[in-house]
């Protein structure tokens, strides 16, 4: 890579900086999913088949580490294990109109969802290490 070109690898740096905004904006469950429900899950599969990925991870999981208390990633974690990857498969009567069945598609192919777990696993095993 040139020097101009974008490192994809460290834009976790800007991801935790605008969690300290969303934080202070919307609150600490919307700053939790949004570094770690959308952008660490996402750079994790990212690291999957990208050694650049893979190499900055270490310093992602030390930041979300000092921007996020050991009990306030525990409770999410625990919230999305039991909300995401537990949760029954049976629709909700309430939310049944907006729910976008492509919104999770890996409750339909057991390949994904698999997947999902094993990454969900891995997730929890960096935070809580």
């Amino acid at each position: 890579m040139g020097d101009s070109s974008i490192q994809f690898h460290k834009i976790w740096l800007d991801q935790c900086a605008a969690t300290e905004d969303i934080r202070e904006s919307f609150g600490l469950q919307k700053a939790l999913r949004y570094l770690i429900g959308e952008k660490l899950f996402s750079f994790v599969e990212a690291a999957e088949d990208e050694p650049d990925f893979a190499a900055e991870l270490p310093a992602f999981v030390a930041e979300i580490r000092r921007i996020f208390t050991a009990k306030q990633i525990a409770d999410f974690l625990d919230e999305l294990e039991h909300t995401k990857f537990l949760a029954p498969n049976e629709p909700d009567l309430e939310l049944d109109d907006l729910d976008d069945p492509n919104e999770q598609p890996w409750l339909e192919n057991p390949v994904l969802g698999a997947e999902e777990l094993l990454r969900f696993s891995r997730v929890r095993q960096l935070l809580q290490e």
